[in-house]
């Protein structure tokens, strides 16, 4: 993006927010409206000049190059989670309500703004000597959004108009959320074609030591949370962020295993934490597991909840459990699928340890 487009978009950002999107905007995150941002993930750059894709592309068939990642809550969240590399206002010294939203720009005008922008990324890759020029052709025309990226997707107050916009274009949808708003999700009459229950703690004092709630009621909302999840008509997801030396235990093993039996998950997935933003603040390298420890926390997981693990990606240390044999797919992209990995070997742990009976 120009400094002159740089510029135009943060001065539509309202005050006092306007400097936290200043930074933001230097980190390379592109503004959509007032509240709304984008940013090319690692796996689309991958995509274009490497031919490699990201475990969303191999588990459940998104298209790497084709997804939008974005947030329609750029500014605000209910926790302040030590392994968050989101920039808070009061890290800038803004002294707002970081858990209400103020304004709320109309759906139909954010889509547009994402496709908009999301081309603008994509047409930098045109003159990159590595690009696969089909790759670019068809990413120009994106067929997936993923409400992620920062900030809690479920505090703007027209996000299921915004579901409902994007699927209207033909566009499948994947919302990652912390579980903080049941009285959101419980009311969706549009359902996002995966739901994603984001969680690190496995208890109230881990909850709160971990994800730091700015709210009263955290752990019990998200708890409500997990309790709707076997309403839900579309296909969800517990993912397991993991922490090494804080959630890896055999306590948070028990703890989660108890935490599926209420949800219900159709997918669980076991990844790792990255040592990424302002994250780096809070923890240490040391925090980050190896592949080979978050597949043995998943093997375990698995043994304790009766689900199967049906699949892996070595390169976002991520493993995936469900109790279906195939996940379902929401685009074709890595047609081949998951393959069921081998159980750890010998060692890394006992499946009969009397610790883990269940």
């Amino acid at each position: 993006m120009s400094n002159l487009r740089l510029s135009d978009a943060v001065n539509r950002i309202p005050d006092p927010y306007k400097p936290l999107g200043e930074i933001m905007a230097k980190q390379k995150y592109h503004f959509v409206g007032r509240h709304t941002v984008v940013k090319k993930c690692y796996w689309t750059h991958t995509a274009l000049v490497e031919n490699r894709y990201c475990y969303k592309c191999k588990f459940y068939g998104i298209e790497s190059h084709r997804d939008i990642q974005m947030s329609p809550a750029a500014f605000w969240c209910w926790n302040a989670c030590l392994h968050c590399w989101r920039i808070r206002p009061q890290d800038v010294g803004i002294d707002v309500d970081e858990t209400k939203m103020p304004f709320a720009d109309d759906p139909k005008e954010i889509v547009d703004g994402l496709i908009r922008e999301y081309r603008r990324i994509i047409s930098g890759y045109k003159g990159h000597p590595k690009a696969d020029p089909k790759l670019i052709e068809e990413a120009m025309n994106p067929v997936h959004v993923t409400m992620s990226l920062t900030g809690e997707p479920t505090l703007y107050e027209l996000l299921e108009d915004l579901i409902r916009e994007i699927h209207r274009r033909g566009m499948t949808t994947f919302v990652v959320t912390r579980g903080i708003r049941p009285d959101v999700l419980g009311n969706l009459s549009e359902e996002p074609s995966q739901l994603y229950l984001s969680v690190e703690a496995w208890d109230k004092k881990s909850y709160n030591y971990f994800n730091r709630p700015l709210v009263p009621r955290g752990w019990e909302l998200t708890m409500e949370t997990l309790s709707i999840l076997p309403s839900f008509s579309s296909p969800t997801a517990l993912r397991i962020t993991l922490v090494k030396n804080f959630n890896d235990g055999q306590d948070a093993l028990k703890g989660f295993a108890d935490m599926i039996k209420i949800g219900q998950p159709t997918y669980v997935e076991v990844k790792a934490y990255m040592w990424v933003g302002a994250s780096r603040e809070r923890l240490s390298k040391s925090n980050m597991p190896r592949h080979e420890e978050v597949r043995s926390f998943a093997w375990k997981l698995a043994e304790l909840t009766g689900y199967k693990v049906i699949g892996e990606v070595k390169a976002s240390r991520v493993v995936l459990l469900s109790t279906i044999d195939k996940p379902i797919r929401h685009g074709k992209g890595c047609p081949e699928g998951p393959e069921a990995p081998e159980p750890p070997g010998k060692g890394e742990y006992d499946v009969t340890d009397p610790e883990l009976t269940y």
